[in-house]
């Protein structure tokens, strides 16, 4: 059915979104990386995203949690809104 690929296709854009986020927070890691074209494509990637976590302060000392929260955030929410669908739809 068309819904079954869509609902497939919503995840798999998710996940691809997901390793994007991994990428953003790995580049921090080397000095230099945000100054690349590539760096600066994954910046307005995830920026908009992490702005709505950026207000929570979730730094614990040198540790920032925000993109881990980011990413379960949004892991639970589209697995949630495929169920939810899916109820709606399919009845189960």
């Amino acid at each position: 059915m068309l819904i079954i690929q869509l609902l497939n296709l919503f995840l798999w854009l998710i996940n691809v979104y997901s390793f994007v986020l991994v990428a953003y927070a790995l580049m921090s890691w080397f000095p230099g990386a945000y100054d690349t074209k590539l760096g600066q494509l994954v910046i307005k990637i995830c920026r908009p995203y992490l702005s709505f976590f950026d207000r929570f302060n979730l730094s614990f000392g040198p540790i920032d949690f925000t993109i881990i929260v980011a990413i379960l955030v949004l892991n639970f929410a589209s697995k949630g809104l495929v169920m939810f669908i899916s109820r709606i739809v399919f009845g189960f």
